[in-house]
């Protein structure tokens, strides 16, 4: 039996999205909702997404992508221009 731990920057939100935070190089913080319908697109073994990030207040400028599995399970994130926040330091 395999035992997944929960991915430390990825919260899934219900069954059909995910939430991510970016900070970006001045630090602001961006949050991102990823619907699975809308955003993420079936590839080869299982799904990709990439988002351009404009920050509204620094209007710093960053790229996320995301790898998942067959199971919407991250197996490899990116961020150019900034880094993902762990959930752990989300505030509300």
């Amino acid at each position: 039996m395999w035992f997944f731990r929960k991915d430390p920057h990825v919260k899934p939100e219900g069954p059909l999205a995910f939430r991510v935070r970016v900070r970006t190089k001045s630090g602001e913080v961006v949050e991102l909702r990823l619907s699975k319908s809308m955003e993420i697109s079936p590839v080869e073994g299982g799904y990709y997404v990439r988002k351009d990030i404009v920050a509204p207040r620094s209007l710093d400028r960053a790229v996320l992508e995301i790898w998942f599995d067959s199971r919407y399970r991250p197996v490899r994130k990116s961020v150019e221009g900034g880094e993902l926040v762990p959930i752990r330091e989300w505030s509300g």
